[in-house]
């Protein structure tokens, strides 16, 4: 029997129909969540929104270290049902399993850097996603920062015991949902968002594309330049991305099982996402000239030329199509994400061959990654945003 069509934002029904095509179940669940936000989350956003900004960063601060704190219960019901419902753990949760994915995300994790940033933000930031980002001017005018705080969340996340509820990969993961709450909030209330033809902004939708791109495109992007993992490594991985899933706030309705359902999203959200548009341009170029900024080069000509092959190298992970779609530079990807493998082969035999290379060049790749992140003096900062544009809106 053929599931009724539904009817999507209008910017969607083309794709939608595509979509349908390839797997009628999937792409009205996926053009469903175009509407649905996170109800609780912004419940939390408008009740903080009525004080003054210090108090709620201290009762975000109070909660995130301990909701059951007495202090807690000056605190808004909705914010106390919100750390009630991220406590909650799901049946499917399994802390041990967690152990192998993380190992085999710090056996690679300069492979996680270079995929991340030349890849898989990319393919993220392809939806209209990228339509809320260039509207805040979240990478335009903080980009940096912006980066290094989804760097630092990665690191966490992956940190022996990070997804417990006193790991800090837990309460970055549950400030994601908070904050993904406060600027749905903005977007609402800024008249610039078009709801019938754009949908929720940072829609459920969206957000399950991304946390798929993030997993299990992460890992296919990793394997191309090198990358090895096992079938166990392969699912604990997927396992650590859909809890962290879980607590950003993202319905069990669109958030992935396994590594297979996370694919199956990307491909049928892609096909349901509007035409590429110059916010995903926008977007992806300055993701890749960013990359130079994060790896601390400071010359102008040094900055032209790791961009160039910063280029290159998303060119040949993503394909010529999506990068011409993305309008990057004429320039030839041949050869480059395989000199680059071969380079990591060669240096994971040299780690077999030279007593203490190994352990040298794993410390080193893993300091790349807490380079390019963000770590502030005073700690985690549960301060939000508290305009829509980020050049009038308060450091967070």
């Amino acid at each position: 029997m053929k599931t009724p069509a539904i009817k999507p934002p209008t910017d969607y029904a083309a794709g939608y129909e595509k979509a349908r095509a390839i797997d009628e179940g999937m792409a009205s669940n996926y053009i469903a969540h175009t509407f649905i936000g996170d109800p609780l989350g912004e419940e939390v956003a408008d009740d903080l929104a009525a004080l003054e900004r210090r108090e709620a960063t201290r009762l975000v601060t109070l909660g995130m270290n301990d909701s059951g704190d007495p202090g807690m219960g000056s605190a808004p019901a909705s914010l106390r049902a919100l750390f009630e419902d991220a406590e909650r753990e799901p049946e499917w949760l399994d802390y041990k399993g967690f152990d192998p994915g993380v190992r085999m995300f710090h056996r690679n994790s300069y492979l996680v850097l270079v995929a991340f940033v030349a890849a898989v933000l990319v393919e993220g930031f392809t939806t209209n996603i990228a339509k809320s980002f260039m509207l805040t001017g979240r990478v335009r005018d903080s980009g940096i920062r912006r980066l290094g705080q989804n760097n630092r969340h990665m690191t966490e996340m992956f940190w022996p015991g990070g997804l417990h509820r006193e790991g800090d990969g837990w309460k970055l993961s549950v400030r994601i949902r908070i904050v993904h709450a406060q600027m749905r909030r903005l977007l609402d209330e800024s008249g610039e968002w078009e709801t019938d033809a754009w949908g929720t902004p940072i829609s459920a939708a969206h957000l399950g594309y991304a946390i798929s791109a993030f997993s299990a495109r992460l890992l296919h992007h990793m394997k191309a330049l090198g990358a090895t993992y096992t079938e166990e490594e392969y699912r604990s991985f997927m396992d650590v991305w859909r809890y962290a899933g879980y607590l950003m706030g993202i319905p069990e309705t669109i958030l992935f099982r396994d590594g297979q359902e996370a694919l199956k999203t990307f491909r049928i959200g892609l096909a349901c996402e509007p035409t590429m548009g110059m916010e995903s341009v926008a977007m992806a170029h300055s993701l890749v000239n960013s990359a130079p900024l994060m790896a601390g080069v400071t010359t102008a000509e040094e900055r032209r030329d790791l961009a160039k092959y910063v280029f290159r190298m998303s060119r040949g992970l993503i394909g010529d199509e999506m990068a011409a779609s993305l309008q990057y530079p004429d320039v030839s990807s041949f050869g480059a994400v395989w000199w680059f493998r071969t380079k990591v082969r060669l240096d994971r035999l040299t780690g077999r061959l030279v007593p203490g290379h190994s352990g040298r060049s794993s410390f080193n790749r893993f300091g790349y990654l807490l380079a390019a992140s963000t770590f502030d003096k005073e700690g985690i900062s549960y301060k939000l945003p508290d305009h829509v544009h980020a050049e009038e809106s308060n450091q967070w």
